[in-house]
């Protein structure tokens, strides 16, 4: 269920004017892929966390996070995830991350916050910016786990704040919505995380 969007959000038209550029709108896939919205949830999907985790975990900011944590476990252990767990406890969405799942998180990490206009993200942390930061928070979490073999060029995504993310394949190189994931499959017992290099905005209503 989309959330509703607090005055605060009068800061996104100026957040999605300083980051980057708005993903294309041409929604047709290029390599043949079509066009897919998010999965069903999938009950199962936590059972296999340990098959298809990394042995000794993939390290983020030099701390190795385990298949055998949650996402709210392993988000916490990352001192790189600092900002992204600050904004996830704030917005009250820490518990979903702690929950069965799955889930899957785009993760900007602390430079990627660094990034947002000066002020913007102090704004949302205060407690009248409650609802705003529900809706940034939820536009980086998908209710399905998706590895990035799962992901496809031009591929649409919808997150739990309601509104679609634009998913990028070239090669190796995964995009969504223009921001590269620069850490992929970070697998926990819940679901999956993908670092990024910049915050996602969700569109101004």
């Amino acid at each position: 269920m989309r959330l509703p969007f607090a005055p605060v959000l009068a800061l996104l038209p100026l957040l999605a004017a300083c980051n980057s550029e708005p993903a294309e709108t041409d929604t047709t896939a290029t390599n043949g892929a079509s066009i897919a919205d998010s999965v069903a949830y999938d009950p199962n999907a936590s059972t296999d966390s340990a098959r298809m985790g990394k042995s000794g975990g993939v390290p983020v900011g030099g701390v190795a996070l385990t298949a055998d944590k949650t996402l709210a476990q392993n988000v916490a252990a990352a001192p790189t995830l600092s900002q992204l767990l600050q904004a996830s406890k704030q917005s009250g969405l820490a518990e979903k991350l702690a929950g069965d799942g799955p889930y899957t998180i785009f993760a900007p990490s602390n430079d990627a916050f660094k990034n947002l206009p000066y002020g913007a993200m102090a704004g949302l942390l205060k407690p009248e910016g409650k609802e705003g930061l529900q809706n940034l928070v939820g536009y980086h979490i998908i209710l399905s786990r998706l590895l990035a073999v799962d992901l496809r060029d031009g591929q649409e995504l919808t997150t739990v704040q309601g509104a679609k993310i634009k998913i990028g394949v070239n090669g190796d190189q995964v995009t969504v919505n223009g921001a590269n994931v620069t850490t992929a499959d970070v697998v926990s017992k819940n679901g999956v995380l993908h670092i990024i290099d910049k915050v996602l905005l969700p569109p101004a209503e």
